[in-house]
């Protein structure tokens, strides 16, 4: 067989050491490792190096070529996806064939299918949870221009967010960018596929555990679907202000930021003859929070994480009575990330057994410094609040405790 096509991105491993010449599904290598996953019409390893540990899917030359046009581009645009880092053609093989090209990405850390969590014991405390992420996830692409095209559980990863969860797409072999943006009919048509795909999985679900089909949740869909049109009706809407009443775009603007949403654009007509203007905003991707968290101190988590760890930061700020000007800020971020967000994660690191995610631990702390505050009636601080959560077996929201 002729040596395939390797193109990999800056940053990562060569992925040179393994068998490309035969599927993956034959490899036999050390670095092969057993992670969980959803359910896919396609072969998928993962496989662990220095770097880090990512994902190998084999399946045919057009829509592996789609799949990596697709991420490739939802990076360029801050989009909710999986990154795209490698991708392999076998020239000899024909492009028609399962195993003919592999796209390789990174796997995302902490993340789980959604039949881990609806199958564990905390489903029905995070249902709620899991619908309004995927809602979330599915408006945020209408929002960037792309179709999904098979929308549906499966696709998705899903992480613990602090009190959330959060959803990223792992799956865009079907997705179709449109530069102009979706039309109505275009978003209904992927809600419907959703509404489908979404019943199918629960069948599924249903089945495996040897139930009857009638008890499968199968409204799961509509109720996404619910959710998704109350959201974008929501983020679109216009409304109406007085000349005088110019504050309440900066009102909704700053309602939007406490939903994770940047806006990038504000439209603003005169009517009846300027008594009275009409405001829309155009609204951007899911990341306030965490892009100011990464701005202002070089941490990357997710958005509800961010939201919680700025919000320690700015307890910080206070407390230090820091300069309020830009320069200011900066150098309190500092003095925070180095002094007491990086010594707190590293004692949570060190705490038995090892803590799986460190940073949404940390989100955890901050909830249980704040309740014992709230019950003692004044700060209790770090120290007291630290050790009373590990005292207590460090309380948090996680999904399956």
């Amino acid at each position: 067989m002729a040596t395939p096509s390797i193109t990999i991105r800056p940053g990562h491993p060569d992925f040179l050491d393994l068998d490309w010449t035969t599927s993956i599904r034959d490899w036999d290598h050390p670095r092969l490792m057993d992670l969980p996953k959803g359910i896919s019409r396609h072969e998928v390893r993962f496989v662990g190096y220095d770097e880090g540990i990512y994902a190998i899917k084999e399946l045919p030359r057009n829509p592996a070529r789609a799949e990596w046009d697709n991420l490739r581009w939802l990076e360029s645009v801050n989009g909710p996806s999986v990154m795209a880092v490698g991708y392999v053609v076998r020239e000899s093989v024909d492009p028609g064939e399962e195993w003919s090209t592999a796209v390789i990405t990174r796997y995302l850390d902490h993340s789980f299918s959604y039949r881990e969590l609806l199958q564990g014991p905390g489903f029905g405390r995070r249902r709620d949870q899991m619908l309004d992420a995927f809602a979330a996830l599915l408006t945020e692409l209408h929002i960037i221009g792309l179709y999904w095209g098979d929308c549906s559980l499966s696709n998705v990863l899903y992480q613990y967010d602090a009190d959330a969860i959060a959803t990223t797409l792992v799956d865009t072999e079907t997705a179709e960018v449109r530069e102009h943006g979706l039309t109505e009919g275009q978003r209904e048509m992927d809600l419907d596929v959703m509404i489908t795909n979404v019943a199918g999985g629960m069948a599924d679900i249903a089945a495996a555990a040897g139930k009857d089909i009638d008890e499968a949740d199968l409204a799961l869909g509509e109720d996404i679907a619910g959710r998704y049109r109350a959201l974008w009706e929501e983020l679109h809407r216009p409304e109406h202000i007085g000349q005088d009443e110019r504050y309440r775009i900066t009102q909704r603007i700053r309602a939007l930021n406490e939903l994770g949403y940047e806006v990038d654009d504000v439209a603003l007509a005169s009517e009846d003859d300027g008594a009275q203007f009409r405001f829309t905003l155009r609204v951007g991707s899911r990341r306030y929070h965490r892009n100011q968290l990464q701005e202002l101190t070089g941490i990357w988590t997710s958005e509800k994480q961010a939201r919680d760890i700025l919000g320690d930061l700015h307890y910080y700020l206070a407390q230090q009575e820091t300069d309020q000007t830009a320069s200011g800020k900066a150098v309190g971020a500092i003095r925070w990330r180095v002094g007491v967000f990086e010594p707190l994660l590293e004692q949570i690191r060190s705490l038995p057994p090892n803590v799986e995610d460190p940073v949404q631990a940390y989100t955890d702390f901050l909830h249980h410094r704040f309740v014992m505050s709230q019950d003692a009636g004044r700060d209790v601080g770090n120290d007291v609040a630290f050790a009373d959560w590990v005292e207590r077996g460090q309380p948090g929201l996680g999904l399956f405790t």
